[in-house]
């Protein structure tokens, strides 16, 4: 996880990565800097708009103050021109070292304005590089990581469901791991308070109909089912978690296959060794059952033609009987 740097550069450039992560990590040099420069000015500015007179103004002394922080968003859509104000910023800033002014870019990564980023970083500016999170393994660091700024640690487990759960919604991640230690002094925080707060969560909810429905327990996945509408859930929600659960399975067969490594698998260890063991009542043919139900299910939800309820009803029985036709 990348971690703000406590000496401050002239411009610091927030590179690529989750957008969440992207945006905090910019958040927390903007605090940083407001804290080292109390009388500065904050300045807004988006490169896709701003001019090179608009930025050379920005960075310099006011009537009301003699330094800016200024914080400039898509950096890879600045002009040719931008991009020249911009450097001679930076290499002033090498050889003057009285400017107070601070200037905090992000660039949402890629090629486009690489040159422009790379010609920033040798005149001087520090390069900031986000993670992707792309991988269960960089999503449970990341659960870690967030604990340990509250000062607690968390079951393994308890962060693996916390993972399962929330997925690629990180900021969603990142407030409930706040949310739970602020209600709970637990510490580890343990995976019976984690499992039981996510209770009322819809996401939850809709993995704990899927789990069952992967165990063989259609009845009981059924009447979890009725439960989560009741609740207010929406059916498109629950046909998320089923296929979830459903591509995890056909990936770990392909894992056990040796077609795929656990990178590839992209889910947390613990739950391909479940799904694992699971495998052998399974057939490609069943997957591929399943997979076919899942996507008229989710046709119904989006279309609201034909019953929606009905057609997830088959795909939880489908998933119970092994993908074996019904």
């Amino acid at each position: 996880m990348t971690t703000v740097q406590t000496q401050l550069a002239p411009m610091t450039i927030v590179y690529g990565g989750n957008a969440f992560l992207s945006e905090q990590t910019t958040d927390k040099l903007s605090k940083q800097a407001q804290e080292a420069r109390p009388d500065a000015d904050l300045l807004l500015l988006d490169a896709a708009t701003c001019d090179a007179y608009a930025f050379e103004e920005a960075v310099s002394p006011s009537l009301l103050s003699t330094s800016a922080i200024v914080k400039l968003d898509h950096l890879e859509n600045a002009t040719e021109a931008l991009g020249k104000a911009m450097l001679a910023f930076c290499q002033e800033a090498q050889q003057d070292t009285t400017l107070d002014s601070l200037v905090i870019c992000r660039h949402t990564g890629g090629n486009k304005g690489r040159k422009l980023l790379n010609d920033l970083v040798k005149a001087g500016a520090r390069q900031e590089q986000v993670p992707d999170l792309k991988t269960a393994r960089d999503k449970l660091s990341f659960t870690l990581a967030q604990f340990q700024q509250q000062g607690r640690r968390v079951d393994p487990q308890a962060a693996q469901l916390l993972v399962s759960v929330f997925a690629d919604r990180i900021d969603e991640l990142a407030a409930m791991v706040e949310q739970l230690c602020f209600d709970f002094d637990a510490d580890p925080m343990p995976l019976n308070i984690v499992s039981e707060y996510l209770t009322d969560n819809p996401q939850a909810t809709s993995f704990r109909v899927a789990d069952l429905a992967m165990q063989g327990q259609s009845a009981q996945a059924m009447v979890a089912l009725r439960q989560a509408l009741e609740q207010g859930v929406d059916d498109i929600t629950i046909v998320g978690a089923l296929t979830y659960k459903t591509r995890v399975l056909a990936k770990t067969a392909a894992l056990e296959a040796g077609n795929l490594s656990m990178g590839e698998v992209g889910a947390p260890p613990w739950q391909v060794r479940a799904l694992r063991s699971q495998l052998k009542s399974w057939t490609s043919q069943g997957l591929a059952r399943v997979i076919e139900s899942l996507a008229d299910a989710d046709m119904h939800c989006k279309s609201n033609s034909g019953d929606p309820i009905y057609a997830i009803e088959r795909s939880i029985r489908l998933i119970g009987n092994k993908g074996r036709e019904l």
